[in-house]
């Protein structure tokens, strides 16, 4: 593959709106931040000028508020409550619909087109009288501005889980497959941020077509590199200079101080061993005392993937839809078996969230499930720090106390792969 003759430029934060008219100008719809109902939020944009400049977040437990910063940084906060998980893996998604067919005054299904052989269709072959009609896979080619390292993390891990092996997700795929990922270095800690400790930030790294590093000097201005072919075309467009030692510096200064204002920290190295020893830990007991089991942590989370599906009828029995929504392990049905929940307290909840994330992740799919983006910190109402909980266990760990089942041997985690289910 020839090497992009543009890779690299230095551009005015004006450029931000040119960037935007190219990528819409190539038939991307461009989702970026921006501000609305007192929070940075991931929503389509169709200009820098909606764009959160001079806005800033604070962020502690159970916290958030937006405050000017004084200056026109463009990119100058952490992560709010959205995350692109929610334009791959909608919240709420119809599979299907099925209505009573061959009568007089039958409409065709809106939004919906037979899929000839597919399981729905042969699910109700023998039925004559139903039409049974699957979804279209989604087509709209999206770019996502402003995307962080930890975000790119969880990204890819939504890609091991729900595009390898046998788990592939026909919808996810259509929207993934084409998308143009605009990353941006962050240089603007949140107070609940702490991916240093997971190593999943501030610089990107990798899972990118541009990157821009913004540079908060009396010279404003963003260094722009392309990750990809595609993105060195977009740089191309951008009127830009070419950039200097001195831009890269700064860049990578910019990255390291964030790096150094991480508002929590945690040790990430052995945490899979550390709750499998602790799984009858009374730690679990004091925070169920807190928890309301209302499952924000979950919604938030960039990389929590459970869905539950359900089917509904019109009061005339005349269609049926099936939908899919986004589930929660803190959920009283998410473990219901014949008979009931298998997690009926809030105890056992919290706990299987906690050890999957930190824990049993790393046995399903190769890594943590956390990408230290915080935003179960800030948006748990009251204020339960994922941080110092597993700090607490660590504190008074129940490793090395006389119990049998301690001693059977653990197996290996597994190892990251791209094809990983």
């Amino acid at each position: 593959m020839a090497q992009p003759e543009v890779v690299e430029a230095v551009v005015r934060p004006a450029a931000l709106g040119t960037l935007v008219e190219v990528l819409r100008a190539r038939g991307y719809r461009v989702v970026g931040p921006t501000v609305r109902d007192g929070a940075i939020v991931y929503d389509e944009i169709a200009g820098a000028a909606q764009l959160p400049v001079g806005w800033t977040d604070v962020q502690q437990p159970g916290r958030y508020r937006l405050e000017r910063r004084g200056d026109a940084a463009l990119f100058g906060y952490a992560v709010g409550p959205h995350s692109w998980k929610q334009h791959l893996l909608p919240p709420r998604l119809r599979l299907l619909r099925i209505r009573r067919g061959g009568g007089e005054g039958s409409e065709a299904v809106e939004g919906s087109e037979a899929v000839e052989g597919s399981e729905a269709a042969e699910e109700f072959e023998a039925a004559e009288e139903f039409e049974a009609a699957e979804e279209p896979t989604p087509r709209t080619r999206v770019a996502f501005l402003g995307v962080r390292s930890c975000e790119l993390h969880a990204i890819a891990i939504q890609d091991r889980i729900l595009l390898g092996g046998g788990t592939r997700d026909r919808d996810y795929a259509a929207r993934r497959s084409d998308v143009f990922i605009a990353a941006v270095n962050c240089h603007e800690p949140g107070g609940t941020c702490f991916c240093v400790s997971m190593n999943t930030g501030p610089a990107v790294r990798e899972g990118y077509d541009l990157v821009l590093s913004e540079i908060l000097d009396a010279d404003h201005r963003l260094l722009v590199e392309a990750g990809t072919a595609r993105g060195a075309e977009v740089v191309g467009e951008l009127a830009g200079r070419a950039a200097e030692p001195a831009d890269r510096t700064a860049a990578r200064a910019a990255v390291d101080r964030a790096a150094d204002r991480m508002g929590r920290t945690v040790e990430a190295a052995d945490l899979r061993d550390l709750l499998a020893d602790n799984l009858e830990h009374p730690r679990w007991d004091e925070v169920a005392q807190r928890c309301l089991t209302c499952g924000n942590c979950t919604m938030v989370c960039p990389t929590c993937f459970c869905t539950s599906v359900e089917d509904v009828s019109d009061l005339r029995g005349g269609e049926a839809e099936r939908w899919r929504s986004w589930e929660s392990c803190f959920s009283l049905d998410h473990s219901y078996l014949h008979g009931g929940s298998i997690r009926a307290a809030g105890r056992s909840r919290y706990r299987q969230w906690l050890t999957h994330k930190f824990g049993t992740w790393h046995d399903q799919f190769g890594t943590s499930g956390c990408v230290g983006c915080g935003r179960c910190i800030t948006w748990c109402p009251v204020g339960i720090d994922v941080t110092e909980e597993l700090a607490a266990i660590r504190a008074n760990s129940l490793a090395g106390d006389p119990d049998p089942t301690s001693a059977q041997p653990r197996p290996p985690a597994r190892e990251a792969r791209d094809d990983a289910s």
